[in-house]
C-alpha cells in the first residue's frame, strides 16, 4: 500500500470529523472549486452532501469534458445514483457508503485531470489511470462498440469502488446489512456492463416472463446506458428500498440477483421508454 493511500485513508477519518463539526465544515472548498481544479482529495469530496456532489459531477461534465469530448455525458449514471441519495436522504459524511462514493467521485475528478494532462498524481486511486484512458479511447474514437465501451467504464468505476472499499476497511469502517445489499446491486450494475452476451442469455431463459424475453435487448441497451440517469436513478432507489429486509433470499450470484430485481426494473424501462 503506497504512502498517498495511507494518508488518503487517515485524511477519511478527519473529513469525517470535520463533517461532524461546524469550524471543520468551513475548511472544504466547494463543488465549483473542487470542479475547477480537479485536485479535491476523497477526504474533502466525502465531506459534501449529495446534493453537492451531484453538483460537482455535473459542473465536471460541463465544465471540463468538453475540452476532451464534446457533448459527451458519460456520467449520468452517477449523476441517477447520487440523486436517489439526496431524494432519499441515504448518504452520511464519513460512513461506509459515503466513503465508497467518495473514492468513486475521487477516481473520476483525477481521470479527468489525468486525460487534460493537467497532472500525473492519481491520488492513489486506481480508477484515476482508467478512467483517463477510458476518456481519452472515448476522444479517439476507440468505443464505439456498446460491448467494448461499456466493459471499459465498468472496469474504470471498478477499480475506483474497490479502492474505496479498501480504504473504508482499512480506517475500521463496516457496512450495515443494508448498505451491503445496496453495494450489491451497484456491483451487479457494473458486472452486467462487463457480461451482456451473458446476461442476454439469462433473459431468454425459461425463469424470465415472454414479454421481457421479447424485450431482453431494448430492456439491457436501457439497463446499460451510463449517459442517461433514468435506469441508475430508479434501479438504485429499487435496490434501497428493497435492501431491508434481504430482497435476493439469498441470491448468491449475478444472474440470481439480476432476476431477482428484473420484474420491478423492466416496469421501470416500460414506463420510461413508454412501453
Amino acid at each position: 500500500m503506497s504512502v498517498r493511500c495511507v494518508v488518503g485513508m487517515v485524511l477519511v477519518l478527519a473529513a469525517t470529523v470535520m463533517a461532524a463539526t461546524p469550524t471543520g465544515a468551513t475548511t472544504l472548498r466547494t463543488p465549483e472549486a473542487c470542479a475547477a481544479s480537479l485536485d479535491c482529495p476523497a477526504s474533502e469530496l466525502g465531506g459534501f452532501s449529495a446534493s453537492q456532489r451531484l453538483a460537482f459531477v455535473r459542473l465536471v461534465e460541463s465544465t471540463q469534458l468538453p475540452h476532451i469530448v464534446p457533448g459527451a455525458a458519460p456520467w449520468r449514471n452517477i449523476e441517477g445514483v447520487l440523486e436517489m441519495f439526496r431524494d432519499r436522504d441515504v448518504l452520511v459524511p464519513g460512513d461506509w457508503t459515503s466513503i465508497v462514493d467518495s473514492s468513486i467521485l475521487e477516481g473520476v475528478e483525477r481521470g479527468t485531470a489525468l486525460a487534460l494532462k493537467l497532472s500525473q498524481d492519481t491520488f492513489g486511486n486506481p480508477g484515476s489511470a482508467l478512467w483517463a484512458s477510458y476518456l481519452e479511447q472515448l476522444r479517439d474514437g476507440q468505443l464505439t462498440q456498446r460491448g467494448v465501451h461499456d466493459a471499459a467504464w465498468s472496469r474504470a468505476e471498478q477499480a475506483s469502488t474497490d479502492h474505496g472499499v479498501a480504504v473504508a476497511a482499512a480506517v475500521g469502517m463496516k457496512p450495515s446489512g443494508r448498505q451491503w445489499r445496496f453495494y450489491e446491486f451497484t456491483e451487479l450494475y457494473r458486472w452486467t456492463l462487463r457480461n451482456e452476451p451473458t446476461v442476454l442469455l439469462a433473459l431468454a431463459g425459461p425463469l424470465v416472463s415472454p414479454r421481457i424475453r421479447e424485450l431482453r435487448v431494448p430492456f439491457l441497451t436501457w439497463f446499460t446506458d451510463v449517459s442517461n440517469d433514468v435506469p441508475a436513478y430508479h434501479g438504485s432507489a429499487l435496490a434501497w428500498s428493497l435492501s431491508e429486509p434481504d430482497p435476493v433470499q439469498g441470491a448468491n450470484d449475478a444472474v440470481a440477483l439480476l432476476l431477482a430485481y428484473l420484474p420491478n426494473l423492466f416496469d421501470d424501462f416500460q414506463r420510461d421508454v413508454g412501453g
